[in-house]
């Protein structure tokens, strides 16, 4: 089995990991689907990486159809949006990846076209959108980890996928227990990327302030509950200094900061349902989730 036709949906930050390594790979057929005004964008003005301009093919979802691999990296708010566009391209052979952060986005997609087509995986990267270009560096990304749901052994397409991101330059792990890696990076989005956003700090603060530490802590706490309920269980947190630049700022501080809104639903809006469901308290996660929409409100100019 080899991956040889395919198309990303989403040339942002994430998506531009896969445009960087794809475009013009020799024996790959890929492509950006999009349409209309934002195709004939890409077309005539590219994507800036790393101070490059790629310029990869762009098809619409009609052109796309019969696609062997599709790769959504769109944001969790857009996800919705594309699974007309995704459902389209989809035929019995293609295999489905998200990209997205967060824990449910393949529950979602395989709604609308089927379990037996999604290919779960985890992405790290550190990548940044400013000012129309994309910038992120390749030694530092952690790459995507792959797996089958429930299946520890990799299988035909782990491994295709696998080769095919070798091909490109591009970092890839096989993980036997890839539902444990997507709650394990989604407890660091939670504990990390969303305390920063209510506070306007960068990453350093965590290791300044026992206050921030504090927080921190205490949303781990809620997290490890919610999961254990789940049937994950998380151990620890990690210590992630010297992973990033004290000053990082992550993608809901950067969304905040760009006048965005933020992912705040697919990150504390998830952690919070599932909570529900379990009859399971989380007020740090249910302050920092008001506490970030009151701020995407104050970007929209309706508090001051």
């Amino acid at each position: 089995m080899k991956f040889t036709k395919i198309a990303l949906i989403g040339a942002g930050a994430v998506g531009a990991y896969f445009i960087y390594g794809f475009t013009n790979l020799e024996n790959l057929s890929f492509c950006v689907v999009a349409e209309g005004e934002r195709a004939e964008r890409l077309r005539k003005k590219g994507i800036v990486i790393n101070e490059k301009i790629y310029f990869p093919e762009i098809k619409s979802q009609q052109e796309a159809k019969g696609v062997d691999l599709i790769l959504i990296c769109t944001k969790y708010n857009d996800l919705k949006n594309t699974l007309d566009m995704v459902e389209t391209m989809t035929e019995e052979h293609t295999t489905v990846m998200s990209m997205l952060n967060g824990i449910d986005s393949e529950e979602i997609i395989a709604e609308r076209i089927g379990e037996e087509h999604l290919l779960y995986s985890v992405m790290r990267i550190s990548s940044e959108r400013k000012n129309g270009k994309i910038h992120f560096v390749p030694e530092a990304a952690i790459g995507v980890s792959v797996g089958e749901k429930g299946n520890p052994e990799p299988t035909e397409r782990v491994l295709a996928f696998a080769e095919l991101m070798k091909r490109a330059g591009l970092k890839c792990i096989i993980e036997k227990d890839i539902l444990f890696n997507q709650w394990d990076k989604y407890s660091m989005n939670i504990i990390y990327n969303l305390p920063q956003a209510v506070l306007g700090v960068g990453f350093g603060a965590y290791y300044e302030s026992r206050n921030l530490a504090a927080i921190r802590d205490r949303m781990f706490e809620e997290v490890c509950n919610v999961a254990r309920a789940e049937g994950i269980l998380l151990t620890q947190q990690g210590d992630w200094r010297g992973a990033c630049s004290p000053k990082a700022r992550f993608s809901t501080l950067q969304d905040l900061d760009a006048g965005r809104h933020t992912e705040i639903e697919m990150l504390a809006g998830t952690l919070i349902r599932l909570a529900k469901k379990h009859q399971i308290a989380v007020p740090f996660c249910e302050y920092t989730y008001y506490a970030i929409k009151a701020l995407e409100e104050k970007g929209d100019g309706i508090i001051a």
